[in-house]
């Protein structure tokens, strides 16, 4: 099962990905600048870190005073976000595609969920918790794999569909492969504003500039062409 597979795959590389999370180039330099510029001032907010990977995010977020609750499907991700944050922030394993039973309705301000919706084959479920657990004109900010750049890579033939893909990575320590599911693009947009978001911003990200000396090679590509997409959704006012 794919999920599994999935799991697997983030339990072998977690304390790698821990140790190289800060100055990685496409996470640090690349995903983090770009998606946390579509957050507001976060000091006294209550935000969910929705596949919190080791929590690095979170870190951030609580240095800015935010109250962060983190949660991601791998236990050995969770013990790194744990262990990263020390008494600072609240942090269990849980699977993104089903209920957040453990957060309560209207309770957080802002849902932030980075490079982990391609994990999830359909988005209805997770995109509807999110419009739960976010209080009225909550913000939810995603970063995922750009759909035009996955489409190319994984040499799709049927853009339209959402299929299950794989690839081999190998920064991490061993050679490991990650199972994802790409979609195009109305896919990642209609399950929002479908369920009760609209679109604030959509972001085609460029590196920054400490990205070149780490990776000139992929600097260059990703100034050329996007690999991920940052976008901000705001839950719909249910005041009418």
């Amino acid at each position: 099962m794919v999920k599994e597979k999935i799991i697997s795959a983030y339990e072998l590389i977690a304390d790698k990905y821990d140790e190289l999370i800060d100055h990685k180039p496409h996470n640090a330099y690349y995903d983090r600048p770009n998606t946390l510029a579509l957050l507001p001032d976060v000091r006294g907010k209550i935000i969910l870190d929705a596949a919190c990977g080791p929590g690095k995010y979170a870190e951030i977020l609580i240095g800015k005073g935010a109250i962060v609750k983190g949660f991601d499907i791998s236990p050995k991700m969770v013990e790194l976000a744990i262990n990263r944050n020390k008494d600072k922030g609240e942090f269990f394993v849980h699977d993104l595609s089903l209920n957040f039973s453990m957060i309560e309705d209207n309770s957080c301000d802002i849902v932030l969920c980075a490079l982990a919706m391609h994990y999830i084959e359909d988005w209805t479920n997770t995109i509807k918790e999110f419009y739960r657990v976010l209080k009225n004109t909550g913000i939810l900010v995603i970063s995922i794999e750009h759909p035009f750049f996955e489409y190319n890579f994984f040499k799709s033939k049927e853009y339209f569909g959402i299929e299950n893909v794989k690839c081999t990575w190998k920064s991490f320590g061993r050679p490991v492969e990650v199972n994802s599911f790409r979609r195009p693009l109305y896919e990642c947009i209609a399950p929002l504003t479908d369920n009760g978001f609209y679109i604030d911003k959509l972001v085609e990200p460029k590196p920054t500039v400490e990205f070149e000396q780490l990776d000139p090679k992929h600097f260059k590509e990703l100034n050329e062409f996007p690999a991920f997409m940052c976008i901000r959704a705001v839950k719909k006012s249910t005041d009418g």
